[in-house]
């Protein structure tokens, strides 16, 4: 079964059959060992020996391990998951920040950003007053404020286009 591993910027091929484990080609002796009545393994690769805990992540494909006591968070993803992934995202279009959009019919009670301002994933961008009640609306993506489309005082309807982000 062949693998695509990613983990702090670098990939790497890893093909794992009958006869042993290649990566990116290249012939390695390894073994894996469960340690019983314990989460951990013993990995051995050539002569080193290392202890490796592996805990999945929320994502298919997303792990952390801890070798000999570091963490490393990686994704490894067999030939079929990573093509199916790929096709996705070569579908899904461009990419980028999502504009703000009004969830809700309401009065803008307040606009904290202005065109040119760079944002932060969850950083507070607008309120609105809705049934007598203030929400603050968030930016779901990092990104520059393009342009804001409301102002304090403005009355919006529900999916009214209040501030685009580049």
């Amino acid at each position: 079964m062949k693998y695509v591993v990613r983990s702090h910027g670098r990939e790497m091929e890893i093909d794992v059959d009958a006869d042993g484990v290649r990566i990116d080609g290249e012939s390695v002796p390894a073994r894996l060992a469960e340690v019983e009545g314990t989460p951990e393994r013993v990995l051995t690769v050539g002569e080193a020996i290392h202890r490796v805990i592996v805990r999945r992540g929320v994502n298919r494909g997303d792990y952390t391990l801890w070798v000999d006591g570091y963490r490393f968070d990686v994704e490894a993803l067999d030939e079929r998951t990573r093509a199916i992934r790929e096709l996705a995202a070569a579908s899904t279009g461009p990419g980028g920040p999502a504009p703000l959009k009004s969830p809700m019919p309401g009065m803008i009670v307040r606009v904290n950003v202005a065109v040119g301002d760079a944002v932060q994933v969850g950083q507070g961008l607008v309120v609105i007053e809705a049934m007598k009640m203030e929400n603050e609306l968030r930016a779901t993506g990092a990104g520059n404020v393009k342009r804001v489309h409301v102002t304090a005082g403005t009355a919006v309807e529900k999916g009214a286009l209040l501030v685009e982000m580049e």
